[in-house]
């Protein structure tokens, strides 16, 4: 059996949730994979073209180094970034022959799967060409919630109309099983989990004996709740606060000498970071698009043996009272909270049933949406 996967994320980005889908895919029906990678689903905004001029260039600011395997092709298609006006799919469908040709081409060859990671235009149009092919969205986010006005607006529409006409609905997050329970019966959830491959053997991890270091790795949005880490390091002035990964909100004030800033890296190197950590950190905003988060770091810190101080949102909010989990507001006394979850043991046998219940090919075989 084949796949089409119209993905949120480009191939050469991080592996992600969309990589292991398609890994998994693979794995467990041996077909090929056909991966078109995103276009722009909104208007542009000018933060894009600042964006663009301080990573040099490039709309990613750390691209992966990732070739494709031989099972897997991939598909670029160019876009006008008009999506969300009236007649804009009319028109890039001019420029979309190529790719709705190969698509055609890939589906009539043998089996195929359509699966779609993220509404769009291009994927609609798939769909209406080809409905007797069983498909499936695997919703990872809140898509509308990354955009504003009309875009917002457009992005809401299309997503209703791909939940409603795909066969199988996957979630990553009980927020977005909440948003799509009016087709529960092709609903599943499936949160999201870790690549233990990536991971250093149990044995091998081991606390760092120096100075304390509460840890974050991952992107620096307008979701990151600055306020509330100036908090924590005005009240660990002795713990160093290392923040890793690209900056696109700005700290509001001159750092505290404890914070610590550290650029965007490699995977490889980001779990050498973390396993330098004594907590690792999600300090995330209540808002609309954390709402329906299931922050994939919170599987990798608990995987490491890591105990984990996180903010209330999302996922993260149902998972208060769990073993290394420790919740935190701007109310919390932020000192004995550190010294708390510090405290805390994980044990070699703990972390490794955490990884064989936690890894994406348990996740996605427990979620029968192959069946």
């Amino acid at each position: 059996m084949r796949l089409v996967y119209f993905s949120p994320v480009p191939w050469a980005s991080f592996a992600q949730r969309p990589h292991k889908f398609v890994e998994w895919f693979h794995a467990r029906r041996g077909g090929d994979v056909l991966w078109v990678d995103p276009y722009p689903t909104r208007l542009p905004e000018l933060a894009d073209f600042r964006r663009i001029k301080a990573s040099g260039g490039s709309a990613m600011p750390l691209a992966a180094k990732r070739s494709a395997p031989a099972w897997l092709t991939i598909l670029r298609p160019r876009s006008l970034p008009i999506e969300p006006l009236p007649g804009a799919g009319a028109l890039n469908r001019r420029l979309w022959n190529d790719i709705l040709q190969a698509i055609h081409a890939f589906i009539e060859k043998e089996e195929c799967r359509l699966g779609i990671g993220k509404p769009s235009e291009l994927a609609l149009q798939v769909l209406a060409r080809h409905p007797t092919v069983s498909s499936i969205y695997d919703a990872m986010d809140d898509f509308p919630a990354f955009y504003r006005g009309l875009s917002r607006i457009a992005m809401g529409r299309r997503e209703r109309k791909v939940a409603a006409q795909v066969t199988r609905i996957s979630v990553s997050s009980t927020a977005l099983a909440d948003r799509f329970a009016t087709y529960h019966s092709k609903l599943t959830l499936a949160l999201n989990a870790c690549a233990i491959e990536t991971l250093p053997s149990p044995s091998a991890t081991t606390k760092s004996s120096g100075r304390p270091v509460l840890g974050y790795v991952g992107t620096i949005g307008h979701w990151f709740d600055w306020p509330l880490v100036f908090d924590l390091a005005e009240a660990n002035p002795s713990m160093c606060i290392r923040l890793i990964g690209p900056i696109y909100a700005l700290h509001p004030r001159p750092l505290p000498r404890n914070i610590e800033l550290l650029p965007a890296c490699d995977h490889a190197t980001a779990m050498k970071f973390m396993q330098e950590f004594s907590v690792g950190l999600i300090p995330f905003k209540h808002t609309d698009l954390t709402a329906s988060v299931d922050p994939i770091k919170y599987y990798e810190y608990r995987a490491l043996g890591l105990p984990v101080l996180s903010t209330s949102f999302g996922e993260m909010a149902l998972r208060d009272g769990l073993a290394g989990v420790f919740l935190m507001n701007k109310h919390s006394d932020l000192a004995s909270l550190v010294r708390t979850a510090m405290a805390s043991e994980c044990e070699i046998d703990e972390m490794q049933e955490f990884r064989t219940a936690n890894s994406w090919e348990v996740r996605f075989d427990a979620s029968g949406i192959l069946s």
